[in-house]
């Protein structure tokens, strides 16, 4: 247990360092004007942040990907259609009332929600919970069905822009590019483990000929669903959101007497979020499951790594990462605006290298390939597009346009890609959107923005032009491993023709004939 453990550290420290390195670099030009005090909470909060996210992945692979898989293969194989469906729709709920990432989104959003403040964000984590449940039903049916995945997400995602030109008919158009980020976040690491255990589990027990390739696609349907669900609550919001509140980046707000407060809050909040977890799987394992008493102690322990792994993850973001990140963004908006799109570029080359599921993704893509893609270029291609994506997102900022500039045509190439790849890099690329929108994206790239925004073009304009930073980091998979998928298939047929070629044009002399 102590070497993986220590496996986990040095993942989640390649995973911060860089950007931790980049950080106490400009802190030390004209640049940026940062306070000892702010420049030391930052590094305590870097160092917090590698031993949360280490022990919360490491309680990722002992709780969350085993329960999915047991939900799974034990469900399937009760031959209960109802209660499976009816399983996954409160497990997709709860295991997203626990995301980190979101948790950190509706915290900086949950002023303008409905009840506003702590009603406010609940009613957003719980909006976004039920659409993640129901599209998880919709997902296992596909599995059970064997029905097509591309052909699904063309369908939703025409729904998806259908909601769009209603929410402009209503002038409600400001929370646009929220209900496209909460897709991104939604797929984090409690999700993502989860799902795609559960999605293996009961597509190993269906079977059928393409049983590895029906395993994809879970994250790609559950990614949809927060978007439909929160342009749902949109239209119940007030169609003016007003100035967005800036004094939450304050650190002295995280500081002192109030750092104690914000580890209860933090303590209770995953408290209830987890208890969820473990109480309706405790009822699924006398009621169904019956798993012997060593995976439940290994499961037990699971848990208790993920709990304390996310109180110090949620801590250190608050404290270090949020506040800075947004100081950040304001100054050098201050500065000067195109070097601003410049780090946004270099901090999204940075973030996507660092993330430790982009490697476990770059391997997965190179093994399904036959080596057709390689890890390096899956890689450089996905730091490059996540290193645009980002820099595209501060340029709207600063001329002030719609998001839906960037995502429709973004959105069509990438459908309009799945009719020339083969369906497996549709469904890894459509499940990988998630994977590049990683902690960091949330909890520093989009104070970041939302900094530069308030510097460059006033907080009333947050929310349309700040927020949807997250929604284009998690549609860059989509395109770039679809396009390596397509330069794979091309390759392939080339060869395959100039080796014809070669055989064709071959002298019979130089055959030689046994007798």
């Amino acid at each position: 247990m102590f070497k993986i453990l220590l496996s986990k550290m040095k993942e989640a420290l390649i995973s911060v360092l860089p950007v931790t390195v980049i950080v106490l670099v400009i802190s030390f030009t004209p640049l940026v004007n940062l306070s000892v005090t702010e420049t030391v909470a930052f590094a305590v909060s870097a160092v917090g942040l590698i031993i949360g996210i280490a022990l919360f992945n490491l309680g990722a692979d002992l709780a969350m990907t085993p329960m999915g898989g047991h939900v799974g293969s034990g469900l399937t194989k009760s031959k209960k259609v109802f209660i499976l469906l009816s399983v996954c729709f409160v497990m997709g709920l709860l295991i997203t009332i626990a995301e980190p990432d979101l948790s950190v989104l509706a915290n900086q959003v949950k002023d303008i929600m409905p009840g506003g403040a702590t009603a406010g964000k609940w009613l957003l984590i719980i909006t976004v919970g039920v659409g993640v449940g129901v599209f998880l039903v919709i997902a296992v049916l596909k599995i059970i069905f064997h029905k097509d995945l591309s052909s699904l997400v063309m369908f939703f995602y025409l729904m998806l822009f259908a909601l769009c030109a209603i929410l402009a008919e209503n002038g409600k158009f400001g929370l646009l590019p929220l209900s496209f980020d909460s897709g991104g976040v939604t797929t984090g690491p409690i999700t993502v483990p989860f799902i795609m255990a559960l999605g293996v589990g009961i597509s190993a027990t269906v079977g059928g000929r393409d049983s590895n390739e029906n395993s994809f696609g879970l994250i790609a349907l559950c990614s949809v669903g927060p978007i439909i669900a929160v342009m749902a609550l949109s239209l119940m919001s007030k169609g003016d959101l007003g100035t967005y509140d800036v004094s939450q980046y304050a650190i002295e707000n995280y500081l002192g007497a109030h750092f104690g407060f914000l580890i209860l809050d933090k303590l209770k909040d995953v408290a209830i979020a987890l208890g969820l977890i473990v109480g309706f799987f405790l009822i699924l394992q006398f009621a169904i499951l019956k798993l012997p008493k060593q995976k439940l102690i290994q499961i037990a322990i699971g848990i208790g790594y993920t709990f304390f792994g996310l109180v110090i993850f949620l801590v250190a973001v608050e404290v270090g990462f949020m506040p800075i990140g947004f100081k950040i963004g304001k100054q050098i908006a201050e500065f000067n605006q195109p070097l601003l799109v410049v780090l946004g570029f270099v901090l999204g080359m940075v973030v996507v290298l660092a993330e430790p599921a982009v490697h476990v993704l770059n391997k997965q893509v190179e093994q399904i390939t036959n080596g057709g893609v390689k890890k390096i270029e899956m890689l450089v291609a996905l730091s490059v597009a996540v290193g645009i994506s980002i820099g595209l997102s501060l340029l709207r900022m600063i001329f002030k346009f719609s998001i839906l500039y960037y995502l429709i045509p973004g959105y069509i190439i990438s459908l309009g890609l799945s009719f020339f790849v083969p369906k497996i890099y549709t469904a890894i690329a459509f499940d990988s959107g998630g994977v590049a929108s990683g902690p960091l994206t949330s909890s520093f790239i989009l104070p970041l923005a939302i900094g530069a925004c308030d510097a460059a073009a006033g907080n009333a304009n947050v929310y349309s032009l700040a927020f949807g930073v997250v929604a284009m980091v998690a549609m860059t998979p989509l395109i770039t491993i679809q396009l390596l998928g397509f330069k794979a298939v091309m390759s392939s047929k080339v060869r395959a023709k100039i080796t014809m070629r070669r055989i064709l044009a071959a002298d019979d002399e130089q055959i030689i004939y046994f007798k």
